[in-house]
Order: C-alpha cells, then sequence, then structure tokens
C-alpha cells in the first residue's frame, strides 16, 4: 500500500521514521512519500519537502512567512492528488495538518490518520471539531488524551509512548561517564545539560538566559544538546566568552551523563525524565506578566511539561513567562542538588513512566493502521 506521511519539526521526522519502519514490517509492499527529514529520508520513499523548509511556529513568524507557508501548503495538496495513496498520516503540526486533513477528506476522499495528537488539551480545544469531521483513527501517545477525546465523544487509541521504544533502543546506554567526555573532549566536572528546544526562535529566546543561571554553578560543566536541523554555527554567539560547550546530536547520551538539566518544555521535558535526570522547565515569551496571566486563563491544563500533565501533580518546576528569570531557574537549579528534592522527583519520574507502559507505540500503531486499511 502507498502511505502518505506529513511531519513538520524534528520530533515529528523522528517519531515518523520509526512508524515507517514499524509499517513495512507490517507491509513489506508499503511505499512511502512524505513531508519529513533526514531519518524519514533513510527510511526510503520519496521526501517531497524537508521539515526545515516548514518550520514556521508561532503567530509573527507564521505571518512573515506566509507566503512560504501557503506555497508548501499547495504542494503538499497537489503532490497527495497526484500521487493518490492509500492513507494520508499526520504526524502533530496541527496548524498545516489539520488543514491538509480537511482537503484531503473533502476533495480527495482518502482515509486520514493521525499519530500523535495536536495538543488541542492544551488550548484551541474547538480544533477537536476538525479532527471528529476530517480525522478517521487518531493513535494517541498520551495515557490522558484518550479520556479527554472520550469526553467529546471522539475514541482514539492509545498505543504507547514512542520516547520509551527510542530510549529503551537507543545505542550507547552502557556508555560510562569517562568514555563520553573523552569522545566529546569535556572536562571530567559533573554536567549540567542545556536544552534550549529546536527551533531557531526558541534557543535565541531560552539559551543565554540558561547559561547566565548555571554558570553561577563553577564546579559543574555546561554542555547544550545540539538540536537536530540546526546548524552548529548558530549556537556560536551565546555561547562564546562562556564556559560552555555544544555537543550536537547526541542528546540521549549528554543526558544520561547530565547531574541536572535546563529543559524547554516539549518531548524533551519527558526524555529527561525518562532518564531520570533531574530538571527545570523553563520557557520564555516576550509580553511580560500582564500577557501571560491572560494566556494562562487561556490554558485548558493546570501544566505544561508532559512530565507534570501525565504524573497529574508537580513532579517538576515549570518556570514560564515572565517567570523564566536568571534569578528564579539559579534558585530551582540549586534545588536540584538537594537529595531529597532529587529523590522526590525521581519518584515522580517513576510513576510517569508505570503510567506510559512498556516499549512499543510504533509497533502497535502499524499494526492497527494496516489491519483497518485492509479491512
Amino acid at each position: 500500500m502507498k502511505y502518505y506521511l506529513i511531519a513538520g519539526e524534528a520530533s515529528g521526522d523522528l517519531h515518523a521514521s520509526n512508524l515507517m519502519k514499524a509499517l513495512k514490517r507490517e507491509d513489506p509492499a508499503a511505499e512511502f512519500r512524505y513531508f519529513g527529514g533526514d531519518l524519514m529520508a533513510a527510511c526510503g520513499g520519496t521526501l517531497v519537502k524537508h521539515y526545515r523548509d516548514m518550520a514556521y511556529m508561532g503567530f509573527i513568524p507564521v505571518l512573515m512567512n506566509l507566503d512560504k507557508v501557503l506555497a508548501n501548503m499547495r504542494l503538499c495538496k497537489q503532490d497527495i492528488a497526484a500521487w493518490r495513496p492509500d492513507v494520508v498520516i499526520l504526524v502533530d503540526y496541527p496548524g498545516f495538518n489539520l488543514k491538509i486533513a480537511k482537503y484531503v477528506k473533502t476533495h480527495l476522499n482518502i482515509p486520514v490518520y493521525y499519530y500523535i495528537s495536536p495538543k488541542i488539551w492544551a488550548w484551541k480545544e474547538w480544533r477537536v471539531k476538525s479532527i471528529r469531521r476530517y480525522v478517521d483513527r487518531l493513535y494517541s501517545i498520551l495515557p490522558f488524551e484518550v479520556d479527554f477525546y472520550a469526553r467529546h465523544h471522539y475514541a482514539v487509541e492509545y498505543v504507547g509512548n514512542p520516547t520509551v521504544d527510542e530510549l529503551a533502543a537507543r545505542p550507547q546506554a552502557d556508555e560510562t561517564f569517562d568514555d563520553f567526555v573523552t569522545e566529546c573532549g569535556l572536562e571530567r566536572k559533573p554536567i549540567i545539560a542545556l536544552l534550549a528546544g529546536s527551533r531557531v526562535s526558541e534557543i535565541k529566546d531560552n539559551l543565554p538566559m540558561m547559561i547566565e543561571a548555571a554558570e553561577a554553578y563553577p564546579e559543574y560543566q555546561l554542555v547544550v544538546a545540539g538540536a537536530p536541523g540546526i546548524a552548529p554555527e548558530l549556537y556560536a554567539p551565546y555561547v562564546q566568552g562562556h564556559r560552555v560547550k555544544v555537543v550536537q546530536g547526541k542528546t540521549y547520551r549528554l543526558l544520561q551523563q547530565s547531574r541536572a538539566a535546563l529543559v524547554t518544555s516539549g518531548t524533551a521535558t519527558l526524555e529527561t525524565a525518562l532518564l531520570r535526570v533531574p530538571q527545570v522547565v523553563c520557557y520564555w515569551v516576550g509580553g511580560g506578566k500582564l500577557f501571560y496571566k491572560t494566556f494562562e486563563k487561556i490554558l485548558r491544563v493546570p501544566y505544561v511539561s508532559l512530565v507534570n500533565l501525565i504524573a497529574d501533580a508537580p513532579v517538576v518546576c515549570e518556570l514560564l513567562g515572565y517567570r523564566a528569570t536568571v534569578e528564579n531557574l539559579r534558585r530551582e537549579l540549586a534545588c536540584l542538588f538537594d537529595e531529597e528534592n532529587r529523590e522526590r522527583m525521581l519518584a515522580g519520574y517513576d510513576l510517569v513512566a508505570r503510567r506510559l507502559g512498556a516499549p512499543g507505540a510504533p509497533e502497535q500503531a502499524a499494526r492497527s493502521m494496516v489491519s483497518a486499511l485492509r479491512g
């Protein structure tokens, strides 16, 4: 069968590539065409558009690049119509993918599956109407989403969380600290990992604050996790003149050797938790206190980080908006070095791991998809 996949950022590329491998095991004759990235390209098929040419997030970046966004959307619609796949599989990226879902269902009558639900439970809950109308099957990777969609009279299938799979299968899981720092040219001091996001705007807004806060602890070395799709030279202006190193393409290996981490919100918070690294979640946005207080009223959930959402408890500290300051980060980072606080956080991580369940998310999703398509 022919599968058309759409992933618009680095995390989607990773999850979609693992789903493609699982689909090939279920359907050896599978053909792929996709909007995605290098990891999907390594699985074969045809890469139509790379996600680095699509990743415009937030109102202003989208507005400034509206001509490119619309051109990408036209290309995607035309390409799907010309190729006529057996199914279109959307991977997160809701601003783009829900528009594609509407087009595919109303103009082409091709089944639409959604792997990794958009986070409409946080805000933009009204998007559930589009999902009910234009998405045939939704595969959830967060256990609390089943109840959320049930309240909206829409059945979804929880297939497990692919981050569990990716961590379980990661290479060099038994690597020693000495081997890691030797290969990466690092010191033999304990590490504070800095995960500043996967988008240029996130790095610009968060990395300088993270560095300034963590530099208060000279007994630690600071190491930035270079994000996929971000050129190494982009980090240079932020680390120049500071005692900071950048390690590219080794995020899991870095985390498993780290004593603590400062992390922007997103999947990275969950990865950090499953690797049992105490963390502070921080995400700076402009607009000041009034803007953020207004935004808080729009949010439909009590937490932002996946760790706290899955645990349904404040396992990790979240410093968001105007609360994301150097002083607050520095104070919360100090708490991570306190043994009692560390043990409390690690116990919360254990709860999260139990709720997510065992590995096997891509395989379960692929089996369900192929079975549904074969009828």
